[in-house]
């Protein structure tokens, strides 16, 4: 059975499946009329709370419910949907926490080493922050919060509603569209959205697709797992700036002027293939087409009698 075909492993009830993204999606589209009707200033928002609390008791705050989310969205599929949480991950008969550590650790790399030369390139676009106390207060948020933050967007986007609308439409190339398309425009409200433009939503929408397409690939959620997590996390423990949505205690901060430019493209149209080369070779993936644009059947050994 692929990944898709996974669901069929639990109780389908189609309308279970319009619950959980109904709330989700209500609660974002309330949150971005607000914004829009009372034309509120997000970045003035978010400093205006950094300076009465800290950076790092405002991550926590802006994580926690990203963490109830993963909760409501495991739970449901537990209790609601009879489907095992490895069911809802991968494929394989058990999670493959070595691909979810590769690819963590292959992006953090290569995120770390970018940072580093950019940082060489142009040390006046960055201004030294690291203070060891906040700096490890700061790793262990980081590294026990934002992997749950990341993990619901991939548990909710390439993996309940990826499995979902599989299931409900017979095919791969609709979930992969539709997953990647809401990812990327979900984060409109976000502050650096506001400063660079909507254009920023191509970056987004690219990181959904490469999202989907390493999911439906390797046929199962623990490379996504991993790179989405190492994205945010060093991101945020690495470098920042004030007008992103992480504003943390990292080593560096950006001082550069924002500004749309290659970082933008490059990853999606440069940086994300090469990656899925990489992947492809590594684990020996084939049949792209068939994987990316086949049929979604309900599997023999559960077609009723």
């Amino acid at each position: 059975m692929n990944y898709i075909q996974q669901a069929y492993k639990g109780e389908l009830g189609m309308w279970k499946y319009l619950i959980i993204p109904f709330l989700f999606f209500g609660l974002m589209f309330l949150n971005f009329l607000a914004m829009m009707v009372l034309d509120l200033d997000v970045d003035k928002i978010i400093q205006t709370e950094i300076e009465n609390k800290g950076a790092t008791r405002f991550l926590i705050e802006s994580l926690i419910p990203f963490a109830v989310g993963l909760a409501a969205v495991l739970l449901w599929t537990k209790y609601v949907h009879q489907q095992s949480l490895t069911s809802l991950t991968t494929s394989r008969k058990k999670i493959d926490w070595k691909r979810v550590f590769f690819a963590f650790f292959l992006w953090g790399a290569v995120t770390t080493a970018f940072l580093m030369i950019d940082y060489f390139v142009s040390p006046e676009n960055y201004q030294w922050n690291f203070n060891l106390n906040k700096f490890l207060v700061l790793l262990v948020v980081a590294v026990l919060l934002i992997p749950l933050q990341t993990s619901f967007e991939e548990y909710l986007f390439r993996g309940y509603l990826m499995q979902g609308l599989g299931v409900a439409t017979k095919t791969r190339w609709f979930p992969l569209i539709f997953t990647s398309v809401v990812f990327g425009v979900l984060h409109i409200a976000n502050p650096e959205v506001s400063k660079l433009g909507y254009e920023l939503l191509i970056y987004y929408i690219g990181t959904g697709f490469f999202l989907g397409i390493l999911t439906l690939m390797d046929e199962g959620l623990e490379l996504a797992l991993g790179f989405h997590a190492a994205n945010n996390l060093f991101t945020a423990v690495l470098v920042t700036a004030d007008w992103t949505v992480f504003q943390t205690d990292s080593v560096l901060i950006d001082m550069s002027e924002p500004a749309l430019g290659a970082d933008v493209y490059l990853p999606v149209f440069v940086i994300f293939p090469i990656l899925l080369f990489v992947f492809a070779k590594k684990y020996k993936w084939s049949n792209w087409s068939e994987k990316l644009f086949g049929k979604i059947e309900k599997p023999v050994t559960l077609t009723d009698n």
